[in-house]
């Protein structure tokens, strides 16, 4: 016979065992006899038997060849009734998906397991699993991560910041400040209008109209984070504190902390701020409307599928498309550009 002939009959035995050994109980003792033959033909076997074996788990099949062979502890040689027959490997690894992924303890882990109808695992053998592999089998592990805190809160959660640009006078250039919000969950963003001087009514004003904006566009705002910047006062925070908003600061030199209104700045400033000489605090801000409108509803986002922060819905998959029903449409005298499906 050739290999293939033998691998199908090999298959076939395999299967009909698993029909048997599903007839039998699931404790299956052997004698001494039994076990010298399964020794026998099993050893020449390596670790090919692991896919094999079944009468027992293939590390107790290794403890008896270890006896054979003169491994033994002293108090290996006792005598001892056959032990409850080790948990599966899967179920094991379910235990410790569900630990990572939670802050549950072991009696809520076990709960899980048996609404999936896992019933072979004791409330006990949860609890070592999880000290087996360093995990806490109480609740609440620690107080979590950073990127924990943001998953949990993205869909209630916006970051800002301030940005300049300057703006050309006939005394020099003059910086202009404006704000900029970013929503975690969606990546849709929003701008404020901008000013030479950013003293304390103007800092409270563009809040309100922030928040008037989520309203707008029906966009929680649970949380917001901001950096320890000067021109943050205590009015600014008192215009979130009364919308029920909670003011999240981060600590000092830590801009990593808000990556995601720092990396939205930048492209703000690389893909239009860097185009445009500004004349008035008019011309900025009619450059920031449109970028704030090309951004949300025209520029792909890798976090969002590569589609853009304001789309609803994917678009119709296409195999091909011609090259004549793609349309370039275009912002700010080209500057910012995007291109659809012509419209059949």
């Amino acid at each position: 016979m050739t290999r293939q002939d033998l691998a199908r009959q090999v298959a076939d035995l395999k299967e009909e065992n698993r029909i048997l050994r599903s007839k039998l109980p699931k404790v299956v003792t052997v004698t001494e006899s039994e076990r010298k033959r399964l020794l026998k033909f099993g050893r020449k076997l390596g670790s090919q038997l692991k896919e094999l074996i079944s009468i027992v788990c293939y590390g107790t099949f290794l403890s008896w060849f270890r006896n054979a062979a003169g491994c033994t502890s002293a108090k290996s040689g006792s005598t001892r009734k056959p032990r409850r027959p080790r948990t599966p490997d899967d179920i094991r690894e379910i235990v410790l998906k569900l630990a990572r992924e939670n802050e549950w303890g072991y009696t809520r882990i076990l709960g899980e397991l048996r609404k999936l109808g896992i019933k072979s695992i004791s409330r006990q053998t949860v609890k070592n699993s999880l000290k087996e592999h360093d995990l806490d089998p109480g609740p609440l592990r620690g107080k979590g991560t950073w990127d924990e805190f943001l998953k949990i809160h993205a869909n209630t959660l916006w970051q800002c910041d301030f940005a300049t640009k300057k703006m050309w006078t006939i005394r020099g250039c003059v910086d202009l400040y404006f704000r900029v919000f970013i929503h975690l969950g969606t990546r849709r963003c929003w701008i404020s209008p901008s000013t030479v001087s950013p003293e304390s009514a103007w800092v409270c004003q563009p809040a309100r109209n922030f928040l008037m904006h989520t309203e707008d566009v029906e966009l929680p705002h649970r949380f917001v984070m901001r950096d320890n910047d000067a021109k943050y006062s205590a009015a600014f925070d008192a215009v979130f504190k009364a919308s029920d908003t909670e003011i999240k600061r981060n600590t000092p030199l830590s801009p990593n902390l808000r990556a995601h209104v720092e990396r939205f700045i930048q492209t703000l400033q690389v893909e239009c701020l860097y185009k445009f000489l500004v004349m008035n605090e008019k011309h900025l801000n009619l450059i920031n409307r449109e970028f704030q409108s090309w951004y949300n509803f025209d520029r792909p986002h890798s976090a969002r599928d590569h589609l853009p922060p304001g789309c609803e819905s994917p678009p119709a998959e296409w195999a091909t498309v011609k090259l004549n029903d793609v349309v370039c449409e275009t912002r700010l005298g080209g500057a910012l550009k995007s291109y659809w499906q012509r419209a059949g």
